[in-house]
This record gives C-alpha cells, structure tokens and sequence, in this order.
C-alpha cells in the first residue's frame, strides 16, 4: 500500500486471478461430470428396481419450467453467488476462531477426549480439524442458506429462489431420466443447458468479484491501483477470454 504497483505486478495479479478462476472452473465441471451421471443412474436403478423414478413426471416438467434460461434463472444465480460469498465469510470467521481460541490444541490434550480415543487418534482428530474447520463451515452454511434464505425471504415478499449449478445439473439429469431420452429433441432441455451454463458463470462470477473486492479493500491496496486491477482483469478477459478456463501454452 505505500506506492502504486507497477505494470508488471498487476499483469502478475491478474494472471493469480486467471488461475483462481481455472481452478473453480475445474471443480464446478468436476462436479457436473459426477453429479449428471450419478443422478441418472440412480433414477433409471429406481426404474428397474420400483418400476418407477423417484422423480415422476410432474416434477420434471416444473424443472424444465423453473432452471430455463427464458425464466429468471439469471437473477437467482446471481443472488446464489452473493450467498456462495457470504458462506466463504463464515468458513473465514470458523477458521479464524478455531486457530484464535487454539483449539487444535484443545482436542489433541484435552483429558476426556484423550482418554476416550488415546493420545494418537486425539491428534489426528485435532489435526483434521484444523485442516478442515472451514470447510465444514462453508458447506453446512451454505446448505442451511440455500434452503432457509428464500424461504425466509418470501416472508417479507421477495420471491428470490437459489440457482446452484451442481444442483440444477442434477435436477436436469433426474428430468431426463423421468421423461426418456426424446427429451434431447426438446428445445426446452437446451434452454435448460443454457441456463445451467449462466447458472455456473454467475454463480462464480459474482461470488469472486465480492471476495475479490473485499480483499482489495482488505489489504489497503490504493484505489487507484484497484482501477488499474479492475481494467487489466476486463481487457483480458475482453482479449483473451480463455486463459480463465485453460492454462496458457507452455
């Protein structure tokens, strides 16, 4: 924060920012790759075991109807990265009071825990804590704010629903598996797609762009520089839009 950040820093930082988003990208396809499938083996295992899918006809039309890119899919995306962002600031504030109050500590020499499952185990215990305390925090909140904000929400009457792009792939998948493959030759299905597709970009958009936003500010970088940032990110996003899904050419 004590001068401006030369050319070169910025072009570094936005290629961090490129691999950061690489890497989300990976794991959202990652998630889809395993999710769709999963999801239409189980429906078409509860064809051959029940005689019928667990997901009927009813709810597959209103899957068709409700993650369609035609419909608001696009705002409650968006309104799903700004959740996805709050619980990265929970598994922040978990992490960080977990290692203030030493609580690693606590596990691994505590007289009870030690005596129940002996001094190895109780470390071992301690130690997955400590590596995992924010994980755990960020996907048990985001569970409980995927399915309590909107509810919580329409209460004051705003009609805001959550479009995650792991759980409207599998929605999707369990459609296809309710209403046969002659779905693929339906626009509605594309539509769909599509939508899954803005689902994910918005999703990660807009959750990065909050946390990256809070970290500017965070570490006290001048707002001129964060001009610099914000402009050298868009052109090359503009110029080279896909050094954010794939890695450069060595």
């Amino acid at each position: 924060a004590g001068g401006s950040a030369s050319d070169a820093d910025v072009q570094a930082f936005v290629d961090r920012v490129a691999q950061i988003i690489r890497s989300q990208a990976a794991g959202i396809l990652g998630n889809l790759a395993l999710c769709g499938p999963l999801v239409l083996a189980v429906q078409w295992a509860a064809v051959g075991v029940l005689g019928v899918p667990l997901v009927g006809d009813k709810p597959a039309h209103y899957v068709l109807h409700s993650v369609t890119l035609l419909g608001p899919t696009a705002l409650f995306a968006a309104f799903t990265g700004v959740l996805l962002f709050a619980s990265s600031l929970i598994a922040g504030w978990a992490e960080n009071w977990f290692v203030f109050h030493r609580l690693d500590s606590a596990i691994a020499w505590n007289p009870r825990i030690v005596a129940r499952l002996g001094a190895a185990r109780a470390l071992r215990w301690a130690t997955w804590w400590r590596g995992n305390v924010s994980g755990v925090a960020a996907n048990v909140s985001l569970g409980l704010m995927l399915g309590l904000v909107p509810a919580l929400l329409s209460f004051v009457g705003l009609p805001l629903d959550v479009r995650h792009v792991t759980l409207a792939t599998g929605q999707l998948a369990a459609a296809l598996g309710a209403l046969g493959w002659g779905l693929l030759a339906e626009a509605d299905f594309w539509w769909c797609v599509a939508g899954i597709a803005v689902t994910g970009v918005l999703n990660v958009g807009v959750s990065f762009w909050l946390a990256f936003k809070v970290a500017l500010r965070s570490r006290g970088v001048r707002v001129s520089d964060r001009s610099r940032i914000t402009r050298a990110i868009r052109q090359r996003l503009l110029q080279q839009p896909l050094s954010f899904l794939r890695p450069p050419p060595n």
